[in-house]
């Protein structure tokens, strides 16, 4: 039996992996020096930046970063006062999170900065290409979440970096 050689260049999900990390850099640089945050805080922020109050666990669903990143990056955005962690009056073993005023403060504006950095990313597409590209990344991530098993449920609902 012959093995197929992995061409790298070629590979969806090397090349998807590859662009994940250009584009995250690309936005890094819109709040890396403005406002200190790396990028897996900024994607916490982002996140409840749009759900408003999330536990950690729906975060790491969410933004499909693994417990440590989440943790390490809530860590830091508490110490700086741009999220808070509410315990539940019901039971006291569940808390939530959310932006404080400061991190929506932060959070909107940011946003304007997101869309225009998203902007010019898609320009080199014709309006065809970027519903054509919503779709086919839509179906990707639906499967991709399939295969990765059920803890990956809220992919289809994390937000752009």
């Amino acid at each position: 039996m012959t093995t197929k050689k992995l061409v790298l260049d070629r590979f969806v999900p090397y090349r998807l992996s590859v662009l994940s990390n250009l584009v995250s850099r690309a936005f890094a640089l819109l709040y890396a020096e403005r406002f200190d945050l790396a990028i897996p805080e900024w994607r916490v922020l982002a996140v409840l930046g749009t759900v408003k109050s999330l536990s950690a666990g729906e975060v790491c669903v969410r933004t499909a970063m693994d417990k440590v990143q989440v943790s390490r990056a809530v860590r830091s955005l508490m110490a700086s006062g741009l999220i808070e962690r509410n315990i539940s009056a019901e039971d006291r073993r569940r808390s939530s999170l959310s932006l404080t005023k400061e991190g929506n403060a932060i959070y909107v504006e940011i946003t304007p900065l997101a869309h225009s950095t998203e902007a010019r990313l898609l320009e080199t597409l014709t309006a065809e290409e970027k519903a054509q590209l919503d779709h086919l990344l839509s179906k990707l991530q639906s499967r991709a979440g399939v295969l990765s098993g059920p803890a990956s449920s809220g992919l289809d609902s994390s937000p752009n970096d």
